[in-house]
């Protein structure tokens, strides 16, 4: 258990500090109210893990540590966007398109609420 909370770490500092790096170049070049470097991660740590989950299931490539280290550290710590991705994407697959639509409404309206309810309870008592 010890070693993979360790494994997990490592990715997750790795993917962390990627996505810092990705958001600054991508502001570099592109100036914009519009959080492109945030988008930019996204979409690509979606593509990763897709990526990562096909050799997982298609071949033997990828040992169990070796795809903690990378999807569920990497990528979740370069963006949790890709596991919420791949997770809608099995549901898809195993024809769960209510729980899909429920998932991915729930994610969004409840996380945005929870996100405005920390910014005004924090004003109010912090």
């Amino acid at each position: 258990m010890t070693k993979f909370f360790f494994i997990v770490g490592a990715g997750s500092f790795l993917g962390g500090g990627t996505r810092y790096l990705v958001q600054q170049l991508v502001a570099k070049h592109f100036a914009s109210p519009m959080p492109y470097g945030t988008l930019v991660v996204n979409i690509l740590g979606s593509f990763i893990i897709g990526i990562l989950f096909a050799l997982s299931e298609k071949t033997n490539v990828l040992s169990n540590e070796m795809r903690l280290f990378l999807a569920t550290g990497f990528c979740g710590g370069f963006t949790t966007f890709s596991a919420f991705s791949l997770e809608n994407i099995n549901l898809l697959r195993e024809g769960s398109h209510f729980y899909v639509l429920g998932y991915v409404s729930l994610s969004v309206v409840l996380g945005f609420s929870a996100t405005y309810l920390g910014l005004i309870l924090a004003k109010q008592y912090l």
